[in-house]
């Protein structure tokens, strides 16, 4: 301690002790009512020095204007008003208070000497009021003369030990209101009278005005309270209501399992929010505590208050508690109920089955057997049997297995099935049988010493099975022992399972770690970074957005329930796992919870393959999606082009001959551009069903984008610029000519809708290399052809469905949604890949992946053959089993001058040629009933080698055909068609 002496030189010595000791010697008394130090008074000086030395809390007021003095010890009490306070008055330092210490501090001045114990002051010294107790005595101080001239305070700030001592009733109290709820649940007869009597001690607990409860239908909206508990004076809510007229805040809370606190309904609700539906009830403040059952809203309880009224944490806790215990009460009831229910089902059962049955009553000492049951132990049906019947019928060589095997399953910690095989001694017949016994121990888990109420099961007779064996044992050395080195494999690997250890905590009701094992520790090391440790509140140890979510699940365990949860704990810079959390209570003897402990398991990655799993039945689904549309619209595309081969042939026919004036032209003409349009969808749908005639040869694709650059940019517009670039030393592509140009003209359709305001569109053509296939992109050399713009581009929604047939964004009539589909059909169709990337806002670039052909590119093409006058060519079998397609397909062929005779099957034109037909040229449909086109002009070309052949098909399966038939795909024109006869060898006119 420091001591400050004032030199007697100047004046009489003050000895001051500590900092406020130094600070009283430093300070420039003569501005204060007590004047210099010097001049103090001797009793003045004396008391000061007194209280300077003493380690007790003491403060000195002196004077009429009740200068403030005090020692170390006091200067905490002051918080931040110290050091401002020495020499201050009182009444200005401890302004908060002086209303309740006036009138005492008058008292001690005129004399009386005062005590005071746990005295409550609301004091504001750290800058924010709280209650504060006090222990004190107030004793009056004189002067030389002998008057009394102030005041010494002595002091103890008790409060802490009176915050514990409330503590301390309070949590008695709850215990106390807790025990008289589980033993008023106990005595209930039925669940309303069960909770009719929580709800009157709930309101009684907490002096409520009204205590209701509520069943809630399955449209989580309409309720009904059947009984409440109300004070005098008070009406009862019963009644029917629905949710949603308490208000938004009200219903939401209910239908997500939150309580619902409102402590002045007028004020914190709106009118449109369930003010006036809270008043028409007289509710004013209101606890509302809902159930969420199997996900759903199935129970209510709630506190109603005819008063605004501040609700207590402890008062939310309470009713919440109370909700808690009731169900619990209710479900205990219930299982009750459905376990006597399951008796009496088991017991008819027992008495009418054919298989033998037991049941051993260990509440009421009974064993009950069927006749079938007797019969395996040699008693007559209606002979009564008791327990020491079972033991006195069997073989004494089993009467220790079988007892130990009973007793096993009866026990309430082993639980053991009860599965032994037993001989019996037949108690009236003397005749030893062998029997299979089986069967399981029912306890009741309700009560604090769980018990065994009862043993049942079944028993067969397998007396001949025993006997095979027995013949059978000589012949089983080798079996046995495979059995014997798989049963010590199981047992390993039991021991294995059994030595791993899971993570396990257990904590107290303060939350407090009260024991875990070396896997938890480390586990919560592996994802938070640190240890634990014994007497850790665990819930602090996590982040803050997880704090409150463990505190919440310890706080559901320590209120007595069981459950299993999923959450997401650690911290993410370790990976933050989920976890598979089970939470069990911890009881004493006499059933009260003492704590929790819970069991985690690290499910991170099950989750992960769950999701892989469903992402990869996903991808099968769309598979088997795009599969039948793919069969569905080639089979469609089939019977349209049977059904355009006529409509084209004769609109071609029309027109070239000019039947009807120009209006009769124009409107053929119309017609002929429809057909076209629909042999052009045709083609679209054969081509996303990738079943389009394809006839790819060596193409130069430099010189095929080149040649269409102009159509390209006639086709978008002056606003949109067209730049092609092309690769040199481009090699071949393996490709049809015609189906990459339609896709080619397809795509810039589809950019240039895709900049309404103008860009650009880039083709380029590049060769590239696959090394690692990436999707459908196998490893190889392709020609990469990009068509590229700058327009609005897709979002990730939109791309995933990009290559869909029919899906399209250009809204009604603006676009069949089939040129994406047909240009990823084609690539499919010739070994190569569609690729799409695109960016909203950036724009969009699709690349069609062609494989290189080894073969050289040619530009040469077949000039169409001219359809007019000519003679006549010989005779053409013709084979269709379309009447229609047959007779156009004739029209054209003697416009082109050959005679027709026409079959409808191929078994009939190989009837006609066995009559003596010779044709010259076979035209013949592929798909027919019966033989095939194909099988057709192999039967006829044994009989005429030098026979020219055409294949014409509508389905465009290009499987069966041979590579050296020429084929043509429906609808054609007469110009096609002559182009196709034309390239064949027809025999004498074909020069």
């Amino acid at each position: 301690m420091q001591i400050a002496v004032r030199d007697a030189e100047a004046g009489p010595r003050l000895i001051g002790a500590g900092e406020v000791g130094t600070l009283v010697l430093a300070q420039d008394w003569s501005k204060t009512p007590l004047g210099p130090v010097d001049g103090w008074p001797q009793a003045l000086r004396t008391t000061v020095e007194l209280m300077l030395a003493s380690r007790q809390a003491m403060c000195l007021i002196w004077g009429p204007e009740l200068t403030l003095l005090y020692n170390d010890a006091y200067a905490p009490i002051l918080g931040l008003k110290h050091p401002a306070a020495l020499g201050q008055p009182i009444q200005q330092v401890w302004s908060e208070v002086w209303t309740d210490i006036e009138p005492l501090i008058q008292k001690a001045l005129a004399g009386e000497a005062l005590w005071f114990e746990d005295l409550h002051l609301v004091m504001e010294r750290n800058g924010y009021r709280e209650d504060t107790w006090w222990q004190f005595s107030y004793s009056p101080t004189r002067d030389d003369d002998g008057r009394i001239v102030g005041m010494l305070n002595v002091t103890t700030e008790t409060t802490g030990k009176v915050q514990v001592e409330a503590a301390l009733r309070a949590s008695e109290a709850r215990l106390r209101f807790l025990s008289e709820l589980d033993e008023a649940l106990r005595s209930s007869r039925d669940a309303p009278a069960a909770m009719l009597s929580a709800a009157a001690l709930l309101a009684r607990r907490l002096d409520a005005s009204r205590c209701a409860y509520a069943d809630v239908d399955a449209d989580n909206d309409r309720f009904v309270i059947r009984n409440d508990f109300t004070a005098p004076g008070i009406a009862s809510s019963a009644g029917t209501y629905s949710l949603d007229l308490f208000g938004s805040r009200a219903a939401a809370d209910m239908r997500l399992g939150r309580t619902l606190v409102v402590g002045d309904v007028a004020r914190e609700l709106a009118p449109e929010d369930g003010r006036e539906m809270f008043q028409s009830i007289g509710i004013d403040a209101i606890i509302c505590c809902p159930l969420i059952k199997d996900g759903r809203l199935a129970v209510m309880m709630a506190v109603h208050q005819d008063r605004p009224r501040d609700w207590r944490d402890e008062d939310v806790a309470i009713v919440e508690a109370v909700v808690e215990r009731c169900w619990a009460h209710i479900e205990r009831v219930g299982a009750e109920a459905r376990l006597r229910e399951s008796e009496e089902r088991l017991r008819l059962s027992v008495e009418h089955a054919e298989i033998g049955f037991w049941d051993v009553d260990l509440v009421r000492d009974e064993l009950i057997w069927p006749p079938r049951t007797k019969a395996l132990f040699g008693i007559s049906p209606d002979v009564p049997v008791t327990m020491a019947d079972f033991y006195d019928g069997l073989h004494p060589e089993d009467r220790d297995r079988t007892s130990e095997a009973f007793a096993a399953a009866a026990d309430p910690r082993r639980r053991a099935i009860y599965d032994v095989e037993y001989r019996t001694i037949g108690k009236e017949d003397g005749v030893v049988r062998w029997v299979a016994a089986k069967g399981r121990g029912v306890f009741d888990d309700t009560k604090n010493d769980v018990r065994c109420i009862r043993v049942a099961g079944t028993a067969v007779d397998i007396s001949a099975r025993k006997r095979a064996e027995e013949e059978l044992r000589a012949l089983n050395t080798l079996l046995e022992q495979r059995v014997a080195e798989r049963t010590f494999e199981l047992r390993r690997f039991r021991d294995i399972v059994d030595a791993t250890r899971s993570p396990i905590c257990a904590f107290d009701p303060e939350y407090r770690l009260i024991a875990f094992n070396k896997a938890h520790n480390d586990e919560f090391r592996r994802v938070n970074g640190f240890d634990t440790k014994l007497g850790d509140v665990f819930p602090d140890l996590f982040i803050p957005e997880q704090r409150q979510v463990m505190r919440a699940l310890m706080a559901r365990a320590l209120s007595g329930e069981s459950f299993t949860v999923v959450e997401e704990f650690g911290r993410p810079e370790f990976g933050q796992p989920f976890w598979e959390i089970t939470y069990t209570p911890l009881l004493d003897e006499e059933g009260r919870i003492i704590g929790a402990f819970h069991l985690a398991l690290d499910i991170s990655d099950r989750l992960r393959a769950e999701v892989e799993l469903e992402t990869a039945q996903d991808a099968l689904r769309q598979s088997q999606k795009m599969e039948a549309m793919g069969q569905l619209t080639g089979g469609v595309a089939h019977d349209f082009n049977n059904l355009l081969t006529p409509i084209v042939g004769s609109l071609d026919l029309l027109q070239r001959r000019g039947v009807g004036g120009e209006r009769e032209q124009r409107l053929i003409g119309g017609a002929i551009q429809s057909a076209e349009r629909a042999k052009t969808l045709v083609q679209r749908l054969l081509a996303f069903a990738r079943r389009q005639p394809l006839q790819p040869i060596p193409v130069d694709v430099g010189g095929l984008v080149g040649g269409m650059a102009e159509l390209l940019s006639s086709t978008t517009g002056p606003q949109v610029r067209v730049v092609v670039e092309v690769a040199d030393d481009l090699p071949p592509a393996k490709a049809d000519p015609n189906q990459l140009e339609m896709a080619l003209l397809n795509l810039g359709v589809n950019a240039r809708d895709a900049m309404p305001d103008g860009g650009t569109l880039r083709i380029t053509a590049t060769g590239e290399s696959v090394r690692t296939p990436r999707g459908d992109l196998r490893r190889g050399h392709y020609v990469r052809l990009s068509v590229a713009d700058t327009g609005v581009g897709m979002d990730e929604a939109t791309l995933s469905r990009a290559v869909e047939p029919f899906f399209s964004t250009k809204g009604i009539g603006k676009g069949t949604g089939l040129g994406l589909s047909m240009a990823h059909g084609l690539v499919a169709q010739l070994g190569g890949a569609l690729t799409i990337q695109s960016q909203p806002g950036v724009g969009t670039n699709v690349e069609l992946w062609l494989p290189i052909s080894s073969a050289t590119a040619s530009a040469a093409e077949i000039a169409p053959a001219q359809v007019g006058p000519v003679g006549s060519r010989g005779l053409a079998l013709l084979v269709d089993d379309e009447e229609i397609v047959r007779a156009s397909t004739a029209d054209m062929l003697e416009e082109i001058g050959y005679r027709v005779q026409e079959a409808s099957s191929a078994e009939a034109a190989l009837s006609i040629v066995a009559e003596g037909a010779r044709p010259d040229l076979l035209v013949t449909d592929h798909l027919m009933p019966g033989m095939s086109g194909v099988e057709l002009a192999r039967v006829l070309r044994e009989q005429m080698p030098s026979l020219p052949v055409l294949i014409v098909s509508g389905y465009a399966e290009v499987e069966g055909i041979a590579l050296d038939l020429p084929r043509l795909t429906k609808p054609f024109r007469s110009a096609e068609l002559a182009s196709s006869v034309a390239s064949l060898t027809i025999g004498p006119d074909s020069a």
